[in-house]
């Protein structure tokens, strides 16, 4: 038994020393040899012996491969692995049991204390009337100790708090610091892993240990910080960092002690990636929620997965206590990590399993809890990052390239629109970056568009109220922010009020930014007045719908068509080249121009502007229409305004800016290129480029002006007294005075300044035949153009016969102003309105209700009411629609005379009969119902009803019929017979109309495809352009969508949209625009000198060619020798030919329809029945006289005939009146001599 003893011994040392084998494995391997033999010769002497070795003989077989996770630190191979628990158990339970005993004695003391005070008081209650004052100090000074014993300590423990709750920098060093360690303690873990749950190390040979002995160092400090701050130190000793505290820092120290390692549950440093969503909240990296709540899921989800694989990694290779670790198995970390996830998620491929009972344990429970959070938080996780912004992404901006953000309305039609517009070739090259900004995620088709354009179009998602999406997007360093309008909401003040806001939002975050905006509705642009930084004089602008769009409709009742002239102008088109004869041939070739600015060339300084215009149009085959003019008065040399047709009273300026109408950007640089020197014989306008060449002056009297405009007039002073003005300069000067006295420029002297420039250089100006208009120049009986000096000063006869006791005008002197009318004065019935002979008047045809939005229509009042029309020229002004709507809009237009109501329907005959539809200048046919549909197609369903219902009635001759009654109720402009009726200015009184087909009619249209509704009789494709369908070439229909395009014309230059408003709204200014904000209507004002000076502008109208001055260049002339002979002699600037449709036709037609030909060239040949578009000057002679300007007539006529400012379309019988074959024209054509 001894020897069995000694093998049982034997062999229960050798099993010991195959768990913890040593470096000789040779050894161990002999004394297993010997174990195994002694036992089995035991085994034979007795039966007590046998039963012990078959007990002992399975380990002894399971010990035959020997195990290699582990090394004995000493030679009797014995585990230490509960020391390193004890210490974590004794610190976690140790320091439970102080707090409590802790809190417990507190509780009894302040039991105690309680007691004690209450006797205290009682005895101070009872004592008090008999104690000094002298003896409560010493208790006073022990409650002053007290006090500042706590005081002490509690700024010790708020330093503490601080420290940790990341206030300071310091504070937030600390806690990614700390952070970082446990990612750094965890990342050791995970070194350490490959190696046994324990074994031997030495701390002075381990660097491993050494950076792990430092960072728990570490650990240690911080935890003391936190428990200082702690308010409750119970649950600080019980939350999940200082659990994991007690069982990761204590064992580091044994480990030190003990020279061994123990992995243990130094998995626990996990948990601190829990914390990460929190650091990274600390750094301002996660700052929206939901990228926090996916930090968060994914932290929690990790920490969880990778703390269970460290512990099933524990006890599999540790194995049961119970069972003396003998059923453990290899497992690596990486393979308990992959055993935990197939476990959450419920495959279980069997592969790798758990064999302990510690471990199946775990996984009973963890299964639960695990797959609990697997099927929330997988789910979730993935669809945060599913609905992660695709766009969510910040731009980059480029070196030297800009870039703007458009932001607001984003849709496909809106952004595709804009895009045509603003990257069309015939810009020059655009070297701008679009970046959109809308919190709505594109689709599908707006992504594809995006992508198209994708080398200068950006998209991001979020919103311009969000000052971090405007950084995102680089607001700061942005050229422009442009806002688009929702033109088709059912709410405009609505869509205006979120525009402002968002205008608020850019100007807040970045005041310096140039903004355009869209905005629906004209009262609403005051709002952005009181926006501090909104500056307009710094290129903020602002674009609205309605004041244009009405705008542009008014100007088509003084001159039909020119609302789609001008939206042709300022919108970029393609030239679409057509060989056949056609209507659409001549007009898509005005379509291809548009308007552009370039500053004018040296050459021009000191010519008038119609010389400069003409030598232009001849010469560079550019049409100037405006000047950007700088006063040279020092009260108002900071201000520029933009002069539209001048006069030959302006001179032309160093530097100045020049409004064209061309169809590319390249060709107006001639204007700028431009040497008398290098091109005065040039034919060809495309060789005019840029030369090298300084010009030499042409004459002494302009060295003269040279050397005068050399000095500064900016600083204020006169030209000899100025001190920039060198005395080599003033010596010359008075040298060039002594030798050529001047005396101030006169109207009359610039004529013959002009004059005397075209004889010297007759080439440059005439191509054509002198007898055509060269020789009406000289002649003593050529009309002449009875003006006065536009410059009113003091002793004019105009100042002479001003009533200064009556308010004609507004305060501005811009408009035709009247007391304020109630709307029960203005009010028509329909037999009042049948009695009132009407004629040459415009009818408002006005949908809307109590309920409607409404549309503003003082916008389309206005240009009608400009003072540049002297009273009796105002067109009576006739609005047929709801009398609830029209009290409501009343407020803005009781201050405009000749303004009357019906209140009706526009789809009732009878009402449209009594207002004398068929006798009206202009029916304008407007809706404030459209947006509230949602069909688009259904939108215009009562502007297009009114519009066919008009074109179907018939009329009598109701001309022939009232002068057969009774001459006195003639209309006024209608009996041909009388002298008063003679033409003027070559305009012409509308013929009797007896069908409605021939009366003019402009109607608003919201949806673009609903114009194939308006003529039955065209043959307009339904997927037609809008500016290529007939209707719309013809100027009768009118959409708000071609004002799309000012938003790119704007950005590139804001000139263009003053030019366009000064046109159109007949001059509406900045600072007028300011008063009506203030008051919200025009304020009345006393005739000055300087308010009727503002009435001499130019206006748009409509000259004939069938009669009048010009009649002899309508029977196959050329538009240039028109051009040229309208600008010397009246100051007219023709632009455009409003032609009958079939003029082209060899056959007459019975057709009456119109169509728009933009700019033509100069070769361009006319025909009798043409209207031509002009800018005509103000004639300050025709309130009291009229000028007789008839080719027949040398002589001036009284009149007093009301007359309008449109000609009216000619009969065909006039076209018949005077034949002319179109085989004459082409003879008389192929006689001309051109040089």
């Amino acid at each position: 038994m001894a020897n069995g003893g000694g093998g049982g011994g034997g062999g229960g040392g050798g099993g010991g020393s195959t768990l913890r084998m040593s470096s000789n494995i040779h050894a161990n391997l002999l004394s297993l040899d010997a174990s195994s033999s002694s036992s089995s010769s035991s085994s034979s002497s007795s039966s007590s012996s046998s039963s012990s070795s078959s007990v002992h003989e399975p380990k002894m077989d399971a010990l035959i491969i020997p195990v290699t996770m582990e090394v004995p630190c000493d030679s009797r191979g014995q585990r230490m692995w509960w020391a390193f628990l004890a210490s974590s158990m004794v610190t976690f339970f140790g320091g439970l049991f102080i707090i409590l005993l802790w809190r417990t004695l507190k509780y009894l003391w302040t039991v105690c204390c309680h007691c004690g005070g209450k006797t205290k008081e009682a005895q101070k209650i009872n004592n008090g009337s008999s104690q000094a004052d002298g003896t409560l100090k010493p208790v006073d000074e022990k409650e002053e100790a007290v006090a500042a014993e706590v005081g002490w300590m509690t700024s010790v423990k708020d330093w503490a708090g601080v420290m940790i709750s990341a206030q300071t920098l310091t504070g937030r060093v600390l806690v990614v610091l700390v952070f970082a360690l446990s990612i750094g303690a965890l990342v050791i873990y995970f070194i350490d892993s490959s190696n046994p749950i324990e074994s031997c190390q030495n701390f002075y040979k381990d660097f491993t240990l050494q950076i792990d002995m430092a960072f728990n160092v570490f650990f240690l400090l911080y935890f003391g910080l936190r428990f200082i701050a702690a308010n409750d130190k119970l649950w600080f000793w019980l939350e999940v960092n200082s659990v994991v505290d007690f069982f990761t820092v204590p064992p580091v120290f044994v480990s030190v002690y003990l020279n061994r390692s123990w992995l243990g549950l130094r998995f626990l440093r996990a948990l601190r990636l829990i914390q990460f969503s929190e650091i990274l909240q600390f750094l301002n990296i996660l700052k929206t929620s939901n990228s926090i709540k996916l930090v968060n899921l994914l932290s929690i989800f990790i920490s969880t997965w990778l703390t269970a694989a460290g512990f099933i990694h524990l006890v599999e290779n540790s194995g049961d206590p119970w069972e003396n670790f003998q059923n453990n198995q290899a497992l690596t970390y990486w393979e308990c990590v992959y055993l935990l996830m197939v476990t959450m998620s419920t495959v279980g491929y069997g592969d790798v399993y758990a064999k302990t009972t510690l471990g199946r344990l775990f996984m009973v429970f963890f299964i639960l809890g695990g797959l609990a959070m697997f099927a929330s938080y997988v789910p979730e996780i993935i669809e945060l990052i599913g609905n992660r912004k695709k766009y969510g992404g910040s731009y980059s901006a480029v070196s030297g390239r800009k870039h703007i953000v458009v932001c607001g309305h984003i849709t496909l039609e809106s952004v595709s629109n804009f895009l045509k517009d603003f990257l069309h070739k015939d810009r020059d090259d655009v070297n701008v970056e679009i970046v959109f900004l809308h919190n709505i995620s594109p689709n599908l088709e707006l992504e594809a568009l995006f992508k198209r354009h994708f080398t200068q179009v950006e998209f991001y998602q979020g919103s311009v109220l969000n000052p971090h999406d405007l950084a995102r997007v680089k607001i700061e360093s942005a050229d422009a922010c442009l806002i688009l309008a929702n033109k088709y909401c059912a709410d405009p003040d609505a869509e205006d009020a979120s525009n402002i806001m968002r205008v608020i939002s850019i100007k807040n975050y970045h005041p310096k930014i140039r903004i355009i905006t869209q905005m629906l509705q004209y009262h609403n642009k005051a709002h952005l007045l009181n926006i501090p930084s909104w500056n307009w004089k710094e290129g903020d602008d602002a674009i609205c719908l309605a004041e244009l769009k009405l705008g542009f409709i008014a100007q088509s009742c003084l001159a039909q068509g020119l609302s789609t002239m001008l939206a042709n102008l300022f919108s970029m088109r393609s030239f679409i080249k057509i060989e056949e004869d056609t209507w659409q041939k001549y007009y898509l070739e005005g379509v291809s121009n548009e308007m552009y600015t370039e500053y004018l060339s040296s050459a021009f300084v000191g010519l008038s502007f119609p010389t400069v215009c003409e030598l232009c149009f001849v010469k560079l085959k550019l049409l100037m229409i405006a000047i950007e003019y700088k006063s040279a008065n020092r009260e108002s040399r900071s201000r520029k305004r933009i002069l539209i047709n001048p006069g030959n009273h302006l001179k032309i300026q160093e530097g100045t800016l020049g409004f064209f109408i061309a169809s590319d950007a390249k060709e107006v640089k001639r204007a700028f290129f431009y040497c008398k020197a290098c091109h005065d014989d040039i034919t060809d306008p495309k060789r005019i480029k840029k030369c090298g060449c300084k010009r030499l002056t042409y004459s002494k009297m302009s060295i003269y002006k040279r050397m005068r405009r050399a000095c500064c007039f900016d600083c204020g002073r006169s030209e000899r007294d100025c001190w920039c003005m060198s005395g080599r300069v003033r010596g010359n000067v008075d040298t060039l005075e002594r030798a050529f006295p001047l005396s101030s420029v006169s109207v009359n002297d610039c004529s013959t300044t002009f004059r005397a420039f075209e004889d010297e250089q007759p080439s440059t100006l005439s191509p054509k035949k002198k007898q055509r208009n060269g020789g009406m120049r000289n002649s003593p009986s050529s009309p002449k153009l009875m003006r006065h000096d536009p410059l009113l000063i003091p002793g004019n006869d105009q100042i002479d016969n001003m009533d200064s006791n009556v308010k004609k005008y507004d305060s501005t002197g811009m408009f035709h102003w009247c007391a304020p009318k109630e709307i029960e004065k203005v009010i028509l019935t329909r037999s009042e309105a049948a009695m009132t002979v009407l004629s040459g008047h415009v009818v408002v045809c006005i949908f809307g209700d109590v309920s409607s939005a409404l549309i503003g229509l003082r916008n389309l009042v206005m240009p009608l009411r400009a003072s540049n029309f002297h009273y009796h020229e105002l067109k009576h002004i006739v609005f047929v629609g709801s009398i609830e709507y029209l009290k409501r809009e009343w407020e803005t237009l009781h201050n405009f005379p000749k303004v009357s109501i019906l209140p009706g329907t526009p789809l009732s005959r009878a009402d449209l009969r009594a207002v004398n539809i068929n006798l009206c200048d202009m029916c304008v046919i407007l809706s404030a119902n459209q947006n509230n549909i949602d069909d688009t197609s259904l939108q215009d369903k009562e502007c297009i009803l009114a519009s066919l219902n008009i074109k179907s009635m018939q009329f009598d001759d109701s001309i022939g019929v009232l002068q057969a009654n009774s001459q006195g109720f003639t209309p006024p402009g209608m009996d041909r017979s009388s002298p008063d009726n003679s033409p003027v200015h070559g305009m012409l009184r509308q013929p009797s109309i007896t069908t409605g087909v021939n009366i003019p009619i402009i109607t608003e249209l919201v949806n673009d495809t609903n114009v194939q509704f308006l003529d039955q009789d065209d043959d307009d494709d339904p997927d037609t352009e809008l500016y290529l369908t007939q209707p719309f070439a013809c100027g009768t229909a009118f959409a708000v969508s071609v004002l799309d395009s000012l938003m790119s014309a704007t950005y590139f230059n804001d000139n263009i949209l003053t030019l366009i408003r000064t046109l159109v709204t007949g001059g509406a200014t900045p600072e007028l625009e300011a008063l009506i904000a203030e008051e919200n209507a025009l304020r009345g004002g006393y005739s000055t000198p300087q308010t009727l000076a503002n009435r001499d502008r130019c206006r748009v109208a409509q000259l004939a060619l069938l009669d009048g001055p010009f009649a002899d260049l309508g029977d196959g002339g050329c538009y240039g020798d028109l051009f040229c002979k309208a600008l010397k002699t009246y100051n007219m600037l023709c632009f455009g030919i409003y032609r009958l449709r079939d003029a082209h036709l060899s056959t007459p037609s019975q057709c009456t329809k119109r169509y728009v030909i933009t700019n033509p060239p100069y070769e361009f040949e006319l025909v009798p029945t043409d209207l031509i578009f002009c800018l005509m000057q103000f004639d300050h002679n025709a309130g009291q006289s009229r000028a007789s300007l008839s080719h027949s007539s040398h002589s001036s006529q009284s009149s007093s005939k009301k007359s309008s400012s449109v000609h009216s379309i000619p009969s065909t019988a006039n076209r018949q009146n005077r034949p002319k074959s179109r085989e004459s024209r082409d003879k008389q054509k192929k006689e001309m001599v051109y040089r």
